[in-house]
């Protein structure tokens, strides 16, 4: 009998790049990428790709992306527009991982918060691909330290994010700077109006359209669960629940930057290995956060949403809200968070029992049960 063909080749992947994956650890694909990769390789058309973090879906792009590169070119072929600069960073890192084996692509990653003038510099240099965040990718636009006259694909990451941060404008203005463009690759957690307007204005009515895990908006592997608190008592339900944890790592969301700051004060008074993420910090003070977290010598990392955008650390075992967000697409994105890579993972939510209501919403709306957590009593 012939043997059978690796995974990723039988999707189109060629050897080179399959030996960069597996590398990585990454032998088997997901279903995003099952979906995703044939047709991106075989099509020419523009994609709508519905599916969360943690999918696997910087491969089910990236590979794709990189395939179709020429590397003798020397001009920028590729762009790739996210959010925010961690997961700027993240996707330029992985692109590279890709390309281990293959014939030398080279990839800039440009975005707010590093020194622009370092980034001209760089991009004086031959590039392949660009991977960028709104914001800094105009600014660079304006100074003339790059042209987008030959790019062939773009990729719009995490597209809600981007709308959500305000940057409409800017998606709408880079994508007019791309005449050559062959296709677009959208990929979205959820669809809000304003995503609609942004398909319908710079995608093509023959788009193809994916949606990952059967209709189903948030991640199965995720347990949702409830519990009824009061405002006064949440702060030590919040202390019980992690000190019960052991070497489980995650997540804790809050509405407001002075909640954020206020539960972290509390808790680590109580002697837990916290930390918090905000609006207000420094990107240097940021990047400090974020590095101990992700080197876990923070085991708990307290966020809002707005700071919390492009986070992306593997292996959290259970997200917390501690307010409920207002926004539907807020919970799909918090939640995401955990249960990633095929693991499981608790999205727990703390509620007032006048907000019983939110939880038969969240239901409906993103069609998953929740359940009432019983806490573990300490003996």
């Amino acid at each position: 009998m012939p043997d059978t063909p690796h995974p990723f080749a039988a999707l189109g992947i060629p050897p080179e790049m399959i030996r960069g994956l597996e590398d990585l650890g990454i032998t088997t694909p997901t279903e995003v990428q099952e979906k995703v990769i044939p047709f991106l390789l075989r099509d020419g058309s523009d994609l709508i790709a519905q599916a969360q973090t943690g999918t696997g879906k910087t491969a089910a792009f990236g590979l794709p992306l990189l395939t179709k590169i020429n590397p003798k070119h020397r001009d920028i072929q590729g762009l790739v527009i996210a959010p925010t600069r961690e997961l700027a960073k993240q996707i330029g890192k992985q692109l590279f991982r890709f390309t281990k084996y293959t014939e030398k692509m080279f990839v800039e990653v440009v975005s707010g918060g590093d020194n622009i003038d370092r980034q001209v510099e760089a991009l004086q240099r031959p590039t392949h691909i660009v991977v960028a965040t709104p914001g800094r990718l105009i600014d660079l636009l304006q100074r003339d330290a790059l042209t987008l006259e030959n790019v062939q694909y773009v990729v719009l990451d995490e597209a809600d994010e981007m709308l959500s941060m305000g940057f409409k404008k800017e998606l709408n203005e880079i994508l007019r700077l791309t005449p050559k463009r062959q296709s677009t690759w959208l990929f979205s957690a959820t669809f809000p109006e304003a995503i609609n307007a942004l398909i319908k204005g710079c995608m093509s009515p023959g788009a193809r359209t994916i949606q990952i895990d059967h209709g189903h908006v948030v991640n199965r592997d995720i347990d949702h669960r409830y519990i009824f608190c009061d405002r006064s008592n949440k702060t030590e339900f919040i202390a019980e629940f992690l000190q019960q944890q052991q070497e489980n790592r995650g997540l804790i969301f809050c509405r407001t930057k002075a909640g954020a700051v206020t539960l972290c004060r509390e808790l680590s008074e109580l002697g837990l290995q916290v930390d918090v993420i905000q609006g207000d910090l420094m990107q240097k003070e940021r990047d400090k956060v974020m590095r101990a977290f992700k080197k876990q010598r923070v085991q708990f990392l307290i966020a809002t949403d707005v700071a919390a955008r492009g986070i992306d650390v593997e292996g959290l075992s259970f997200v917390i809200h501690h307010q409920l967000p207002d926004q539907l697409e807020y919970y799909t994105h918090r939640s995401g968070r955990t249960a990633r890579a095929g693991r499981k993972g608790m999205s727990l939510a703390l509620i007032e029992p006048k907000e019983k209501w939110k939880i038969a919403h969240l239901e409906t709306r993103l069609r998953v049960a929740f359940n009432e957590y019983v806490p573990k009593r300490s003996r």
